[in-house]
C-alpha cells in the first residue's frame, strides 16, 4: 500500500509542470474546452527557443525623451515575460522573447536602415514601433514589404492608417482625438474662440486637423491656425500675433520639445488665454519637473493614466502597472511608457492566440482580437488601428497630473480660467 501511495504521488510530480500548460484551449481565448492554456508561471527556461522582436528607439536626437519612455516600456514587458510570465506560449513550446534595440537617433533615414537591418540581417520574427508618427510611417513602409508584422504605440497620425497596409497595428488612439475632450471640456467652461499652432509634421498635421474639426462643431470661432517647421526653436512672432487675438483657447499640437518652447515663449511675451491645451508634454511627469510652476494648470491629451480603471490579468490595475514601472526605473510613467509596455503585450498575446509565428496567422489574430489591458481597451479595424479606447485630458494642478475630462474618468475638477503668470 505504501508502495503504491508512493507511486501515485511520483506520477502527481510528474504530471504537475505538464499541468500548468495544458489547460486552456489553443486559440488563447480562455474558453477553457480543455486544451492548451500556456506556459507556467515563473523564469523562461534558458534553453528555451527565442522569439526575436526588433525595435529601432530614439535614444538620442529629438524624440529622445520619449524615446527612452519606449524603450522602458518594452524593456518591462520583455523582463516580465521571461522572468515572470515563463515565456510565449507557442503550440505546446514556451519561447523566451529577446528584443534587439537600436538607436534610430530619432531620424527617418536612420529608422529605415535599421528596421531593415533587424529584418533581414538580425532575422527579427516581428517589430515593435518606433516613437512618433514620422518614425513609423517610414518603418511601416520597410515591414510591409518584407511582410512582418509591426505593433507600435507610438505613431498616432490618422494618415499612417490611410495606405491600405496590412501589417501595421497600433494600441494608441488616432492623433485626431487627442484634443476631443479637451476641447469639450474648455467649450463647457465658456471658451468660445481658438487659436491652433502644430508643427508641419505628419502626427502634429493630424493633432490640428482633428482639433479645427472638434472646434468647428462646437461653434468655437477659429481665430488663427499657423504651422512651424520641425524643430523649430522661436516662435516669438506666432506668439505675439496671438497675444494680439487674445483667444480663450490655445491648442497646441507637437512633442515635448515643442510643449516646453510653446509655454516658455508664452510667458515671455505675457500671452495669457483661458488656458492652454497641448499634446505630449504636460501628460509626462518629466514635463512638470523641468517646467515648475510655469506648467501649473496647463491641460494636455492623454492616452493612459495610472487614475483610469483599467486592468488585466497580466500587469494588473493601471496603478499596478506604474507602481511596477516606478519600482523598476525610479520614476512615474508617461503615457508613452504604458502604451509601450502594452504595445509588446498585445503582440505576445496575439503570438498566443495564432498559436503560431507566422504572419497570417498573427495578422489575422490582431484583426479577431478584443483584449482589456491595463492600457485600456484593444479593438483593431481593418487598417490597423485601435478603435476601442478613449483619450483623456489632464490639468497640471501644484504639481500634479490629473484626469479632468471626460467627466466619467475625471478624478478632479478644473481649475478655470488658468491663472495670470504673475498671479502665480
Amino acid at each position: 500500500m505504501k508502495r503504491f501511495v508512493f507511486v501515485l504521488c511520483l506520477l502527481a510530480l510528474l504530471v504537475v509542470p505538464v499541468v500548468g500548460v495544458m489547460a486552456q484551449d489553443g486559440d488563447g481565448d480562455g474558453d477553457g474546452d480543455g486544451e492548451m492554456m500556456g506556459c507556467p508561471p515563473g523564469p523562461v527556461a534558458e534553453d528555451a527557443p527565442v522569439i526575436k522582436f526588433g525595435a529601432a528607439v530614439s535614444d538620442t536626437g529629438k524624440y529622445a525623451r520619449e524615446g527612452g519612455d519606449t524603450r522602458n516600456g518594452y524593456t518591462l514587458w520583455l523582463e516580465w515575460v521571461n522572468e515572470e510570465h515563463g515565456g510565449i506560449y507557442v503550440d505546446g513550446t514556451c519561447y523566451r522573447a529577446e528584443i534587439i534595440f537600436y538607436d534610430d537617433e530619432s531620424d527617418p533615414d536612420t529608422v529605415s536602415v535599421l528596421t531593415e537591418r533587424l529584418i533581414v540581417e538580425d532575422g527579427v520574427d516581428f517589430i515593435l514601433g518606433p516613437y512618433s508618427s514620422s518614425l513609423t510611417q517610414v518603418a511601416s513602409v520597410i515591414t510591409e514589404r518584407e511582410n512582418v508584422i509591426m505593433v507600435e504605440g507610438n505613431g498616432a497620425s490618422d494618415s499612417l492608417f490611410e495606405r491600405g497596409f496590412q501589417n501595421l497595428f497600433a494600441v494608441l488612439t488616432p492623433a485626431s482625438y487627442y484634443t476631443r475632450s479637451g476641447i469639450e471640456l474648455a467649450y463647457e467652461m465658456g471658451a468660445r474662440t481658438a487659436v491652433v499652432a502644430y508643427e508641419d509634421t505628419a502626427f502634429p498635421t493630424s493633432v490640428a486637423e482633428g482639433a479645427q474639426q472638434w472646434l468647428e462643431e462646437l461653434g468655437f470661432e477659429i481665430l488663427a491656425v499657423e504651422s512651424y517647421p520641425k524643430d523649430v526653436t522661436d516662435v516669438t512672432a506666432m506668439f505675439t500675433n496671438f497675444r494680439e487675438l487674445e483667444p480663450d483657447l490655445f491648442v497646441g499640437g507637437g512633442h515635448f520639445n515643442d510643449a516646453v518652447l510653446f509655454l516658455n515663449t508664452a510667458r515671455e511675451l505675457g500671452f495669457e488665454p483661458d488656458a492652454f491645451l497641448i499634446t505630449v508634454g504636460p501628460s509626462n511627469p518629466t514635463f512638470v519637473e523641468e517646467m515648475g510652476d510655469t506648467a501649473n494648470y496647463v491641460l494636455g491629451s492623454a492616452q493612459w493614466d495610472p487614475s483610469l480603471a483599467y486592468e488585466d490579468e497580466w500587469f494588473g490595475s493601471a496603478s499596478d502597472y506604474a507602481e511596477r514601472y516606478e519600482e523598476r526605473f525610479g520614476i512615474v510613467p508617461s503615457y508613452q511608457a504604458a502604451e509601450s509596455t502594452a504595445t509588446a503585450l498585445v503582440l505576445h498575446q496575439a503570438i498566443e492566440m495564432a498559436g503560431s509565428l507566422e504572419t497570417d496567422a498573427v495578422r489575422q489574430a490582431l484583426l479577431d482580437m478584443e483584449l482589456e489591458t491595463f492600457y485600456g481597451p484593444i479593438d483593431f479595424d481593418e487598417t490597423g488601428k485601435n478603435v476601442g479606447k478613449p483619450m483623456v485630458t489632464i490639468q497640471i494642478q501644484d504639481g500634479e497630473i490629473l484626469v479632468v475630462a471626460p467627466e466619467e474618468a475625471a478624478v478632479a475638477e478644473p481649475i478655470w480660467p488658468m491663472p495670470g503668470w504673475d498671479e502665480r
